[in-house]
């Protein structure tokens, strides 16, 4: 059992919706960003998305583009981002952490060599947009047998024929992308969010949880209220963007997570 799948179901346990929150690792810059992904599990977090930076992040709108460039800039790297993990886990030994990002890097390292060291640093799970599950020999596959969830999203325009082939080697939890479009570029509505969780949990036992066009507290509570929880990312990177203190960024953060969890 992974700590991805250990706390689902300890949320299931206490009847408790999770709130996962991205951030963009090395953003603003790596000592900043490593003092917010300590701050989160206080801050109510029940999962950690950790954004990988690159060159072209095709799936992300402006706002995490952006977390992107101001990381590279910092030096972020694929190393420095399983630094920031394992500096991390010296301190917090249950809070999964899910990476978030693209192959590219992945690729250049080597899939076995990143692997061991993305498990030796802590990190529980995977979400890499731009292999399809065609493509699962590649990293999916691999990931899983080295003990480490690879979570699939699955969007509005994933049918019925589609969703089979979707969910076939996904683990830990499925990330249902609200919205047709990238992050950051619509709000998510609920009543359209409810029916295709249904139809996705008729097909999976895991967890469905909800992502992109979450902004508000309120928001975070309407969506989980019709899913397993609520993905935050965008309106967090934002704050961060502002400059905000890491003090407010946090509260921000303990805001969303506390309307996810009163769905």
């Amino acid at each position: 059992m992974t700590r991805i799948d250990a706390k689902f179901a300890e949320l299931n346990a206490a009847g408790k919706k999770a709130f996962v929150a991205y951030v963009m690792a090395g953003d603003p810059n790596y000592d900043e960003s490593l003092e917010i992904v300590k701050g989160l599990p206080r801050a109510g977090v029940d999962v950690i998305e950790l954004g990988l930076p690159f060159t072209d992040p095709m799936a992300d709108g402006p706002t995490i583009q952006l977390a992107g460039q101001r990381a590279l800039d910092a030096g972020m790297t694929l190393q420095r981002t399983l630094d920031l993990a394992t500096e991390f886990r010296k301190e917090d030994n249950t809070t999964p952490i899910v990476m978030m990002g693209y192959y590219n890097p992945i690729y250049n390292r080597g899939v076995d060599t990143f692997l061991k060291d993305a498990m030796a640093a802590g990190i529980d799970g995977l979400i890499v947009v731009d292999l399809p599950p065609e493509e699962d020999e590649e990293l999916c596959i691999p990931a899983q047998a080295a003990g480490m969830n690879f979570i699939r999203l699955a969007t509005p325009t994933t049918d019925d024929k589609r969703l089979p082939k979707v969910l076939q080697n996904t683990s830990g939890f499925v990330y249902y992308v609200s919205i047709t479009g990238i992050t950051g570029a619509a709000e998510a509505e609920a009543t359209n969010v409810g029916p295709e969780v249904a139809r996705i949990k008729a097909s999976t036992d895991l967890p469905v949880i909800v992502g992109f066009g979450i902004n508000t507290p309120e928001k975070s509570e309407a969506i989980a209220s019709v899913a397993d929880g609520a993905v935050v990312g965008s309106a967090i990177v934002s704050q961060i963007g502002a400059g905000k203190p890491v003090a407010e960024v946090l509260a921000f953060v303990k805001s969303l997570s506390d309307g996810a969890h009163r769905a």
